[in-house]
């Protein structure tokens, strides 16, 4: 595994390196000890897949809070996603600016996303599928959301407005603005 950091502090890229002969290709999806060598990685709690029938269907922003806070690494296992983290760690120098990844069955590449940032993607394809391993449990009470189009974050989607979002994914505030209620908390 290839592991780069990005701009913002915590998150990275992980590159699968493959082997490939005249079966195909074999290659580590997670490795515990390549990951805390790099001062990453908690226990895997849960693996979720996430299986999404049409491009342009956007989930997230959401990350959990207090204990629920979650590490996830996510990568896309079939057809291709815009994957995106934002840091919303309100005492970290790179407080609301986000990273953005194409992440592909093809290219190999996985996000690590921890605690304290919000997470969301798009989909480039139809019939993509994401694999994700988080260090928590889902607990829907911790769950924060927050609007894909904030403009306090200025992320540069390659599709907008998304063709497909959840009620909930709609519904979510503006940061810093009184749109934002109790249920919406912010980092």
């Amino acid at each position: 595994m290839n592991i780069t950091a990005t701009k913002i502090a915590g998150v990275y890229i992980v590159k699968r390196e493959p082997f490939s002969d005249e079966r195909g290709t074999f290659s580590r999806m997670f490795c515990r000890r390549e990951l805390e060598a790099v001062g990453l990685c908690g226990e895997i709690a849960q693996m979720n897949l996430s299986t999404n029938r049409k491009k342009g269907t956007l989930r997230g922003l959401h990350s959990q809070s207090g204990n629920a806070a979650e590490d996830k690494l996510v990568t896309c296992v079939q057809g291709a996603i815009f994957d995106v983290c934002v840091d919303v760690r309100k005492d970290s120098p790179t407080y609301l600016q986000w990273v953005g990844e194409t992440l592909s069955e093809e290219n190999g590449i996985a996000l690590y996303v921890p605690k304290g940032c919000a997470h969301g993607y798009l989909t480039l394809t139809d019939n993509a599928q994401v694999l994700y391993l988080v260090t928590q449990y889902y607990m829907p009470n911790t769950e924060v959301g927050y609007r894909y189009d904030d403009p306090a974050f200025g992320i540069t989607w390659p599709i907008v407005p998304p063709y497909i979002m959840s009620e909930k994914d709609k519904s979510w505030g503006y940061i810093g603005s009184s749109q934002m209620d109790s249920t919406q908390k912010i980092g």
